[in-house]
């Protein structure tokens, strides 16, 4: 395969930097743009694309990342890409990632479980949401990262004097349920399918908020089967294989509180000693091999057909030896990815001698 090529776009964060550097042990060139230097001109047939005045060069992957402030910015910047160029940030996640009401939104559309969450077209209209839910509540600003924003409120007159206090800012919010945590949270780093990286993060004495630039405090865990489920679930429904996933424990089980298109690695590497920088890299030099040499993930159809099966999605009979392990049978890959099963998900096995049946429930 030839050289690949790629940038990373960033305000070039000591997290960006850990990145451009792990990225130059897998691609050719590795360049790192500041997103402050690139403008996009629009009005001509195709668009433009200029860093510090120049076109921008020819690469194979860029990874776009950036605050909330360049939302935008970037979102116009991917959607002006050549299809011959892999992003892992697709452009309309610029706008659903850095939006909390969008990213609500879009958690209530796929299912995925989430804090109950209200919004008001006025203060008197979000008066009438206070009187009623119970407290404590946070409080917070559609845009913001790294815990600015989000107010706590223990009664109604302490949220309605937030209320007067932030309806002159004339800014939009949120209400939404308090979950109790004991302060707690958990950060989840998604890339692509997997969750590589997770801690808790524990808020200081007398802060609510855990994150770890609030001087929270953070510690390895290993996720089960569903919150992982859900926090890769999250980043697909805000269109990212890369990002970072806050999650709450309440006694129903996972609820997402938010996602982050650009996290701070520093925190959750030292915590997990997981060298999250190499994980990010490895993905994006793996996906733009199969993204450039269109050697995309075989589907069912094509599994099948190099068994040398015809009629791939129709229902099949497979000879294979049995292979045990610890008294479980080790099922080969192909029928996992033919049944199109997903960790974590519940199945019914139907047993009878010399018989098994798997279905999904």
């Amino acid at each position: 395969m030839p050289s690949l090529k790629c940038a990373i776009v960033s305000l070039g964060s000591v997290s960006s930097q850990w990145t451009a550097k792990a990225l130059r042990n897998y691609f050719d060139e590795v360049d790192e743009l500041d997103i402050r230097k690139i403008e996009v001109n629009l009005g001509s047939k195709e668009g433009e694309i200029l860093v510090e005045g120049t076109p921008i060069k020819k690469y194979d992957c860029i990874y776009v990342k950036g605050s909330f402030r360049y939302a935008t910015l970037s979102q116009s910047l991917v959607t002006l890409l050549p299809p011959s160029v892999y992003t892992p940030i697709s452009a309309h996640a610029f706008t659903i990632g850095h939006d909390k009401l969008l990213t609500q939104l879009e958690l209530q559309r796929r299912g995925i479980p989430m804090p109950k969450t209200y919004q008001a077209a006025s203060p008197s209209a979000a008066k009438k949401i206070l009187a009623k839910v119970n407290y404590p509540i946070i409080m917070k600003f559609p845009h913001g990262t790294q815990g600015k924003g989000v107010l706590v409120a223990d009664s109604y007159p302490s949220a309605s004097s937030m209320l007067d206090a932030l309806s002159s800012l004339r800014q939009p919010f949120l209400i939404q349920e308090y979950v109790d945590t004991n302060g707690v949270d958990i950060r989840a780093i998604v890339v692509g399918d997997k969750v590589v990286a997770a801690m808790k993060r524990k808020a200081v004495s007398g802060e609510m908020r855990a994150n770890i630039h609030q001087g929270g405090l953070g510690e390895a865990v290993e996720l089960d089967a569903r919150t992982k489920k859900v926090a890769v679930a999250t980043a697909r429904a805000i269109g990212a294989e890369i990002c970072a996933v806050d999650i709450l424990e309440s006694v129903k089980g996972p609820v997402v509180i938010e996602a982050n298109l650009s996290p701070g690695l520093q925190g959750i590497t030292k915590a997990t000693k997981v060298d999250v920088a190499d994980k990010i890299a490895k993905y994006l030099f793996k996906r733009t091999q199969e993204f450039k040499s269109g050697n995309k993930k075989k589907d069912a159809g094509k599994i099948l057909t190099d068994l040398g099966i015809k009629n791939g999605m129709g229902s099949h009979d497979i000879i294979e030896k049995v292979t045990l392990r610890d008294e479980k049978i080790v099922l080969p890959p192909f029928v996992t990815r033919f049944g199109q099963f997903e960790e974590g998900e519940e199945i019914i096995i139907n047993v009878k001698p010399g018989s098994v049946t798997i279905k999904r429930v």
